[in-house]
């Protein structure tokens, strides 16, 4: 579920973007992205307390040290790319002004 919720929010990502470039309205893309990024994270999150329950510690420790790493990553990535076109506009303007 984790990865299909990952693929959603890059897909809204390339939406925002792009409806950005073409001068329309981005913000609902922008607020869905940074939402299908927050359910990627807790499906996954749902996904691991499957592997306690079950008690398998070495399933765990092979995978959370870099699953941690990388949703940092990508969180962080996420955010900084879907709120660049608020910060473009922001500049547009005051060029403008």
């Amino acid at each position: 579920m984790w990865l299909i919720l990952g693929v959603i929010a890059i897909v809204v990502t390339v939406i925002n973007l792009s409806l950005y470039t073409a001068g329309k309205d981005y913000k609902l893309a922008m607020a869905m992205t940074l939402s299908f990024t927050a359910l990627t994270i807790c499906a996954d999150y749902s996904y691991l307390t499957r592997w306690i329950k079950a008690e398998d510690w070495g399933g765990l420790s092979d995978v959370v040290p870099s699953m941690a790493s990388a949703f940092w990553f990508l969180t962080i990535a996420s955010i900084l790319i879907n709120i660049t076109p608020i910060f473009l506009e922001r500049k547009r303007k005051k060029i403008m002004t």
